[in-house]
Protein backbone atom coordinates (compact mmCIF):
# COMPACT_ATOMS: atom_id res chain seq x y z
CA UNK A 1 0.00 0.00 0.00
CA UNK A 2 1.16 3.42 -1.18
CA UNK A 3 1.00 6.27 1.65
CA UNK A 4 0.90 9.82 0.25
CA UNK A 5 0.98 13.08 1.98
CA UNK A 6 -1.97 15.54 1.67
CA UNK A 7 -0.25 18.64 0.29
CA UNK A 8 -3.72 19.92 -0.51
CA UNK A 9 -4.38 23.89 0.73
CA UNK A 10 -0.04 24.05 0.74
CA UNK A 11 0.72 26.33 -2.05
CA UNK A 12 -1.45 29.38 -1.26
CA UNK A 13 -0.24 33.31 -1.08
CA UNK A 14 1.17 32.78 2.89
CA UNK A 15 3.17 29.57 1.60
CA UNK A 16 4.83 31.59 -0.93
CA UNK A 17 4.92 34.71 0.88
CA UNK A 18 6.90 32.96 3.63
CA UNK A 19 9.17 30.99 1.57
CA UNK A 20 12.63 32.63 1.50
CA UNK A 21 14.38 32.13 4.53
CA UNK A 22 14.96 34.52 7.04
CA UNK A 23 15.97 33.98 10.83
CA UNK A 24 14.60 34.91 13.59
CA UNK A 25 16.07 38.30 15.49
CA UNK A 26 16.12 39.01 19.00
CA UNK A 27 13.89 41.85 18.02
CA UNK A 28 12.17 42.63 21.25
CA UNK A 29 14.08 43.16 24.67
CA UNK A 30 13.78 41.84 28.10
CA UNK A 31 11.79 43.70 30.55
CA UNK A 32 10.15 45.66 27.36
CA UNK A 33 6.50 45.67 26.89
CA UNK A 34 5.51 43.43 24.20
CA UNK A 35 3.83 44.61 21.35
CA UNK A 36 -0.11 44.23 21.62
CA UNK A 37 -2.16 42.43 19.06
CA UNK A 38 -5.74 41.11 18.55
CA UNK A 39 -6.40 37.93 16.91
CA UNK A 40 -9.45 35.28 16.40
CA UNK A 41 -9.30 32.26 19.16
CA UNK A 42 -10.44 29.51 17.37
CA UNK A 43 -10.41 27.58 20.00
CA UNK A 44 -13.14 29.72 21.40
CA UNK A 45 -14.86 31.17 18.49
CA UNK A 46 -14.10 34.18 20.39
CA UNK A 47 -11.37 37.28 19.85
CA UNK A 48 -8.43 37.53 21.84
CA UNK A 49 -6.25 41.00 22.62
CA UNK A 50 -3.17 40.55 24.30
CA UNK A 51 -3.55 43.73 26.40
CA UNK A 52 -6.38 42.30 28.19
CA UNK A 53 -3.94 39.81 30.45
CA UNK A 54 -1.89 42.85 31.39
CA UNK A 55 -2.12 43.45 34.96
CA UNK A 56 -3.66 40.04 35.20
CA UNK A 57 -2.12 37.20 35.00
CA UNK A 58 1.25 36.05 32.81
CA UNK A 59 0.84 34.81 29.59
CA UNK A 60 2.60 32.18 27.26
CA UNK A 61 2.90 32.88 23.58
CA UNK A 62 3.93 29.94 21.54
CA UNK A 63 4.38 30.46 18.06
CA UNK A 64 3.56 27.35 16.08
CA UNK A 65 4.46 25.96 12.70
CA UNK A 66 1.59 24.83 11.06
CA UNK A 67 1.38 24.64 6.89
CA UNK A 68 -1.98 22.93 6.22
CA UNK A 69 -4.76 21.88 8.72
CA UNK A 70 -2.89 17.96 7.88
CA UNK A 71 0.68 18.69 7.98
CA UNK A 72 2.37 20.24 10.65
CA UNK A 73 6.26 20.54 11.12
CA UNK A 74 7.99 17.77 12.65
CA UNK A 75 9.33 19.95 15.43
CA UNK A 76 6.22 21.58 16.25
CA UNK A 77 3.89 18.66 16.47
CA UNK A 78 5.70 17.27 19.46
CA UNK A 79 5.41 20.81 20.91
CA UNK A 80 2.20 21.29 20.55
CA UNK A 81 0.81 18.01 22.19
CA UNK A 82 3.31 18.50 24.54
CA UNK A 83 1.58 22.05 25.80
CA UNK A 84 -1.93 20.65 25.44
CA UNK A 85 -1.36 18.07 27.49
CA UNK A 86 0.04 20.16 30.02
CA UNK A 87 -2.03 22.99 29.69
CA UNK A 88 -3.90 22.50 33.03
CA UNK A 89 -0.07 22.82 34.85
CA UNK A 90 0.19 26.56 33.54
CA UNK A 91 -3.32 26.85 34.10
CA UNK A 92 -3.52 25.69 38.09
CA UNK A 93 -0.13 28.51 37.93
CA UNK A 94 -2.49 31.35 36.78
CA UNK A 95 -0.77 31.40 33.34
CA UNK A 96 -2.66 31.49 29.92
CA UNK A 97 -1.03 29.49 27.04
CA UNK A 98 -1.60 31.61 23.60
CA UNK A 99 -0.79 29.26 20.90
CA UNK A 100 -0.46 31.49 17.65
CA UNK A 101 -0.60 29.73 14.11
CA UNK A 102 -0.01 31.32 10.50
CA UNK A 103 -3.15 28.58 9.67
CA UNK A 104 -6.75 30.10 8.83
CA UNK A 105 -9.47 30.05 10.24
CA UNK A 106 -11.09 27.01 8.70
CA UNK A 107 -7.75 24.98 8.70
CA UNK A 108 -7.40 26.11 12.24
CA UNK A 109 -10.77 24.92 13.09
CA UNK A 110 -9.46 21.64 12.09
CA UNK A 111 -6.51 21.29 13.83
CA UNK A 112 -8.19 22.29 16.80
CA UNK A 113 -11.12 19.23 16.63
CA UNK A 114 -8.28 17.00 15.36
CA UNK A 115 -6.07 17.63 18.39
CA UNK A 116 -8.68 18.03 21.29
CA UNK A 117 -6.73 21.45 21.61
CA UNK A 118 -7.67 23.20 25.24
CA UNK A 119 -5.73 26.10 24.87
CA UNK A 120 -6.95 29.14 22.80
CA UNK A 121 -5.27 29.11 19.43
CA UNK A 122 -4.88 31.82 17.60
CA UNK A 123 -5.13 32.72 13.61
CA UNK A 124 -2.55 34.82 11.91
CA UNK A 125 -2.82 34.11 7.95
CA UNK A 126 -1.05 37.28 7.38
CA UNK A 127 1.51 36.72 9.94
CA UNK A 128 1.62 39.95 10.95
CA UNK A 129 2.09 38.70 14.46
CA UNK A 130 4.64 36.65 13.21
CA UNK A 131 6.59 39.70 12.27
CA UNK A 132 6.17 42.22 14.87
CA UNK A 133 7.89 39.45 17.11
CA UNK A 134 10.57 38.35 14.31
CA UNK A 135 9.96 34.80 14.74
CA UNK A 136 11.78 34.07 10.90
CA UNK A 137 10.47 32.52 8.53
CA UNK A 138 11.20 29.91 5.84
CA UNK A 139 10.22 26.85 3.51
CA UNK A 140 6.42 28.41 3.55
CA UNK A 141 5.43 29.29 6.98
CA UNK A 142 6.48 31.39 10.09
CA UNK A 143 9.18 29.74 12.55
CA UNK A 144 8.36 28.89 15.95
CA UNK A 145 9.29 30.86 18.97
CA UNK A 146 8.05 30.78 22.81
CA UNK A 147 7.97 34.21 24.59
CA UNK A 148 7.11 34.11 28.64
CA UNK A 149 5.44 37.61 29.52
CA UNK A 150 4.69 38.22 33.04
CA UNK A 151 1.61 39.88 34.23
CA UNK A 152 2.12 43.29 32.97
CA UNK A 153 3.11 42.32 29.78
CA UNK A 154 6.77 42.69 29.62
CA UNK A 155 9.01 39.74 28.54
CA UNK A 156 10.88 38.11 30.96
CA UNK A 157 11.72 35.21 28.57
CA UNK A 158 12.16 34.12 24.90
CA UNK A 159 13.51 30.80 22.48
CA UNK A 160 13.95 31.07 19.09
CA UNK A 161 14.05 28.29 16.73
CA UNK A 162 17.29 27.01 15.66
CA UNK A 163 17.89 23.55 14.33
CA UNK A 164 19.59 22.58 17.17
CA UNK A 165 17.21 23.75 19.67
CA UNK A 166 13.35 23.66 18.04
CA UNK A 167 10.99 24.64 21.08
CA UNK A 168 11.42 25.45 24.78
CA UNK A 169 10.41 22.69 26.74
CA UNK A 170 6.84 22.47 28.91
CA UNK A 171 9.12 22.27 31.76
CA UNK A 172 11.72 24.95 30.49
CA UNK A 173 8.85 27.34 30.18
CA UNK A 174 6.94 26.27 32.95
CA UNK A 175 10.47 26.89 35.22
CA UNK A 176 11.08 30.54 33.84
CA UNK A 177 7.43 31.33 35.25
CA UNK A 178 8.73 30.21 38.06
CA UNK A 179 11.39 33.07 38.31
CA UNK A 180 8.88 35.59 37.88
CA UNK A 181 7.96 34.64 41.77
Amino acid sequence: MLITTDFTGLLNERFYRNFLPIPARDKLFLDFLTPDFQLPDITNGTSIKLSTYRGGQPVLLAFTRIFTQKLYCPFCFPHIKALNENYEKFAERGIEVLMITSTDEQQSKVVVKDLGLKMPLLSDPQCRVFRNYATGQALGAPLPAQFVLDKDGRLRYRHLFSFLDHNASVEKLLGQFDLLG
